[in-house]
């Protein structure tokens, strides 16, 4: 590919950069456009891997077909198969209609599944199915229907790991992995680094009728030096907030330091890397604790459910000690331990649950991502867990 054809697709997607990485990606994409291959688009958090499903769109033979991007982790669980595969009407609660998802909506043009790794364990079963025969059923329905979707899947989860936690199928892995396109973090693109904040910087300037903003040498080469945990949209933000805050546009290294995280906001520094140099990691700890603390909460919540069974038809004997006076009257089962008396237990749980919860947001640096791996359960989980402790 000649660079006169790079730099129009550069400019027609909205990508800025000339690292050989990033170039290679998006060679890799248009070879890759003209196959019906399942693409897989690896990278970090704010890479930007959203341009590279609408590249293979876009030079593909689908590219008058339909496109649309689903992003998985933002389904609720309860409603994920309704969204890709449709329901009948009367299929669930609610479902007063028949609904086409997009399996069905998407036939013939190109399915982007971003976060695909958030997916639950039953959709994925489904979702091999289709990218193997091109069938699948709608909720509710018997009715097998065709489907002719080309997928393109993104994750920035360590599919591997995730494999080995159980937590994705191996086989549907390999089958969305038929190519792989890793996007680079923007650390391993640093010639990238001074333009894209140029171009932030430019286009926040105009829409905020700001004057011109620019970084002398030093600042620059701090900019350059950063970790970058959150890529290109961590850049982006920090530009917006120097063209908005900054009174004066000409900007120094002493003024950049104010706007950048603390652990990326050192002098001399060449960054660490995620989960190195920041002490004892209690990730195990937490986990370990936070199972204990469910499982305390489920017994509690079985045994209140056993008492209430029990004692709609019978009465329940109190345990005594011993030693203590037999003149005290007995109870009967819905004495011993009302609401009242678990209440207390039960809250007792639910606030040990919640310090934990923050505990792995503060060891995590407020990624509800990592906090909610710490913990052992899904991104979803803990969203609502944090609505449902108001935290």
């Amino acid at each position: 590919m000649t660079q006169q054809e790079l730099l129009a697709i550069k400019q027609r997607f909205g990508i800025i950069g000339s690292s050989p990485l990033l170039n290679r990606n998006i060679e890799v994409a248009v070879q890759v456009a003209r196959t019906d291959l399942s693409v897989l688009i690896t990278g970090e958090s704010g890479v930007g891997k959203e341009h590279f499903p609408k590249i293979i769109h876009a030079y593909s033979a689908r590219k008058h077909g339909p496109y649309f991007a689903v992003n998985c982790g933002a389904i609720p669980e309860g409603t994920i198969d309704s969204e890709l595969f449709g329901h009948e009407k009367g299929a669930f609660t609610d479902a007063k209609n028949e609904h086409k998802g997009y399996f069905e909506i998407a036939d013939g043009g190109t399915l982007f599944l971003d976060e695909v790794g958030e997916l639950p364990l039953q959709t994925q079963v489904r979702l091999l199915r289709v990218l193997e025969t091109g069938e699948f059923l709608r909720m509710g329905s018997s009715q097998v229907r065709k489907t002719n979707v080309r997928v393109v899947a993104a994750t920035n989860l360590n599919m591997r790991q995730a494999i080995d936690d159980g937590r994705f199928r191996e086989d549907l892995y390999y089958r969305l992995n038929t190519v792989e396109i890793r996007v680079p973090a923007l650390r391993e693109r640093k010639e990238d680094i001074p333009l894209l904040f140029r171009k932030f910087a430019v286009d926040f300037c105009n829409r905020y009728q700001m004057p011109p903003l620019s970084l002398n040498e030093e600042a620059t080469r701090l900019l350059r030096e950063c970790y970058w945990r959150g890529n290109i949209r961590q850049l982006k933000n920090l530009a917006e907030q120097i063209a908005v805050i900054e009174l004066d546009h000409q900007i120094n290294a002493d003024t950049l330091r104010k706007y950048l995280p603390k652990e990326e906001n050192q002098q001399g520094i060449v960054l660490r890397a995620p989960k190195q140099e920041t002490g004892k990691d209690y990730s195990h700890e937490i986990g370990i604790l936070y199972n204990m603390v469910m499982q305390n909460k489920k017994d509690l919540e079985e045994l209140r459910a056993l008492l209430e069974n029990k004692s709609r038809d019978t009465a329940i004997p109190v345990y005594r000690d011993p030693e203590e006076p037999t003149a005290a009257p007995s109870r009967e089962a819905e004495d011993i331990l009302p609401d009242e008396d678990l209440e207390p237990q039960s809250l007792r749980v639910d606030e040990s649950e919640k310090e934990l919860i923050r505990r792995a947001l503060e060891l995590s640096g407020g990624n509800r991502k990592e906090a909610a791996m710490r913990l052992g359960f899904s991104e979803r989980t803990l969203y609502r867990k944090i609505k449902e402790y108001g935290m």
